[in-house]
């Protein structure tokens, strides 16, 4: 055993009770001594055989599970229309984008969501439809010739929500499309690839 005097001396930071069990611990045969008692106990557990009643008896309590997994992916975020031309480009007097395309055209969601509003106007934004996508993340879809989602509607990525049209302040047929990140309008291409 080693003396107050030594362990003072060999350690100089801590309490004495901390010195004295470091010295203890870090002794070179004393960590030969642990290493090899845990090799032994892993191994022998490692090589004895388990009983065989054991081994019966939960198999047979085991309940047997068997279901069909079916992996669906879906897209995240989406553009609303079928052809993707953009005519107009985001900027500080226009906090959306435009698509181009005709009257009649399919309207879609770019994300899952559920309608937060519907306004029909002859001046501004037309007809439009707002999406709320949770998160603090809104959609605008403006300028529609038809609306065909309900407010508080629950709406998926293959909803058609609309058609796109020239209503409202518009020169030309196209979708104005703003997309609202709590409360601030972001580039929707920033979302969209």
């Amino acid at each position: 055993m080693p003396t107050v005097a030594v362990v003072k001396r060999k350690y100089r930071t801590g309490s004495l009770l901390g010195r004295y069990f470091r010295h203890i611990f870090e002794h070179k045969n004393l960590k030969r001594a642990l290493a090899a008692n845990f090799a032994v106990i892993a191994i022998t557990g490692s090589l004895l055989p388990q009983s065989p009643a054991v081994l019966a008896d939960t198999a047979e309590n085991e309940p047997v599970i068997q279901t069909e997994l079916t992996l669906k992916t879906e897209k995240s975020v989406q553009y609303p229309v079928e052809t993707v031309r953009v005519t107009q480009r985001f900027g500080f007097f226009h906090p959306g984008i435009d698509l181009d395309g005709l009257t009649g055209d399919p309207v879609k969601s770019i994300k899952i969501g559920r309608v937060a509003g519907i306004s029909y106007s002859k001046f501004a934004y037309g007809n439009s439809i707002v999406v709320d996508h949770g998160a603090g993340l809104t959609s605008l879809y403006a300028h529609l010739s038809k609306i065909e989602v309900e407010e508080g509607q629950n709406i998926s990525m293959d909803t058609e929500i609309g058609e796109m049209g020239a209503t409202g302040r518009a020169f030309g047929d196209h979708l104005h499309l703003e997309v609202y990140e709590k409360g601030k309008a972001i580039n929707p291409l920033t979302i969209l690839r």
